[in-house]
């Protein structure tokens, strides 16, 4: 993702790759007057306007703090962030006047079905979540799919129809029915060589259902978001959870 995002930016008429932190710094073939780092500490301020974090969330906690210190805004799309861990975020921009944005999944297709699925979810007696993604993806369920879950469970409580009920009373396989996820809402993880990243989310009632699916076949499918979470990174103050607001602007 870090090798998608600078070739993204440098392809951008409107912005330049100015510093990249990697502790395998060595791997990255930077341009000349590119500053590079193995980490964060290693930077001073005025280096960069925004950082864009791409990384795992113990991590991600030092960069976008050390970020924020160094006076840049933030667009992370690193997941596995606390509730606490945001509110943490939300102090540090505040008190340093710049900006973050962590976001799930920078898709524009994917942030839609999102929305969809949260419109759809008041008019369905259930719903459940398959997410699936390449054989080097280290958490589950993904970042994307407990928003999704989450985005569902609230619109489900505000209608009145409560957390889904999961009828199985029998687990022949352990794990056969998937997460128990926000709400109820059941999520199930796959993992294969060949994917990206991917969601598919079902939601039904007596004689229908309705489908919502979104595919990334290619990092790429990412960027649009990204260069958007970047652009208006100065116009936004504090913390921003998701692209959805930016969709809205």
């Amino acid at each position: 993702m870090g090798q998608t995002v600078i070739e993204a930016v440098q392809g951008a008429p409107d912005m330049v790759v100015s510093c990249v932190v990697d502790p395998e710094i060595a791997t990255i073939a930077a341009d000349e007057g590119v500053v590079a780092a193995t980490s964060m500490a290693e930077l001073g301020t005025g280096v960069a306007d925004v950082v864009v974090d791409f990384t795992v969330a113990e991590a991600a906690r030092e960069n976008l703090a050390a970020a924020l210190a160094l006076g840049c805004h933030v667009v992370s799309g690193t997941t596995g962030l606390s509730d606490a861990d945001l509110a943490a975020l939300e102090v540090a921009s505040d008190a340093s006047q710049r900006s973050v944005l962590v976001a799930a999944n920078f898709a524009l297709g994917a942030v839609l079905a999102m929305r969809f699925a949260e419109t759809a979810a008041r008019y369905f007696d259930g719903v459940e979540v398959i997410e699936l993604h390449h054989d080097r993806k280290v958490d589950a369920p993904s970042g994307t799919s407990l928003s999704t879950a989450r985005r569902i469970a609230t619109a489900r409580d505000e209608a009145g129809l409560g957390e889904c009920h999961d009828p199985t009373t029998t687990v022949v396989a352990e794990g056969a029915r998937g997460a128990n996820g926000p709400g109820g809402v059941r999520i199930h993880s796959v993992r294969l060589p060949g994917l990206v990243a991917h969601e598919e989310i079902i939601l039904a009632s007596p004689g229908e259902a309705l489908t919502i699916r979104h595919d990334s076949w290619d990092r790429t499918s990412f960027m649009a978001g990204v260069l958007l979470a970047v652009r208006t990174a100065s116009t936004r103050t504090g913390l921003t959870v998701g692209l959805d607001a930016l969709l809205d602007d």
